[in-house]
């Protein structure tokens, strides 16, 4: 696991206050990156770890529309599943409560007013690399050839975000070689140091 720095860090994330101020209560712990990083897989299992709240941006979007996330982009288009987006984040953060852990959608740090959310949160970023996420996209098997080339699509949509993921982190853990298990495992270990 390697550190990177969020201008909004202190020395350590842990300890860092929530927004408000109180040191007393830690900051809601966010977790952002590529699709297929496992955001939600870490998500739940560290918040199960912390004995914290968890809330996940793509399941509070689906909530809210009664669809599923690749529906709301299909049926409504890419902005009206931003606008709920930024709004499960908002949501999510006050649900997730401080201290808590919030797994965001890996869109969702586009947006810059959701960036402005994250200033002073703990921010985690699951580092995942192409062949990782192509897996668990399905994309890694043999197929018919798809016009508009989704993996290299898929790849330069990486490429665009990595530089986002990484400047807001606080944290990053490369997930390539890991289990869920094992990230949330360590990240709540490092958490409570």
């Amino acid at each position: 696991m390697t550190a990177a720095r969020n201008p909004a860090s202190s020395s350590d994330p842990a300890n860092r206050a929530s927004p408000g101020g109180d040191p007393a209560r830690p900051a809601t712990i966010v977790l952002i990156g590529p699709p297929g990083a496992g955001k939600t897989s870490v998500g739940s299992l560290l918040a199960a770890e912390l004995g914290v709240p968890f809330a996940d941006t793509d399941a509070e979007v689906a909530r809210a529309a009664g669809k599923p996330v690749g529906d709301i982009f299909i049926d409504d288009g890419e902005q009206a599943f931003r606008d709920l987006e930024r709004a499960a984040v908002a949501r999510g953060l006050e649900a997730a409560g401080p201290g808590g852990v919030l797994a965001l959608g890996s869109g969702a740090v586009l947006d810059p007013q959701v960036r402005r959310m994250l200033a002073g949160r703990v921010v985690v970023y699951l580092e995942a690399g192409f062949a990782t996420v192509a897996r668990h996209a399905g994309m890694d098997r043999p197929r018919v050839v798809i016009p508009g080339n989704p993996r290299g699509r898929l790849r330069a949509m990486l490429e665009e975000r990595r530089a986002i993921y990484a400047g807001l982190a606080s944290i990053t853990v490369p997930t390539d070689d890991m289990a869920p298990e094992e990230v949330a495992a360590d990240l709540a270990k490092r958490l409570r140091a």
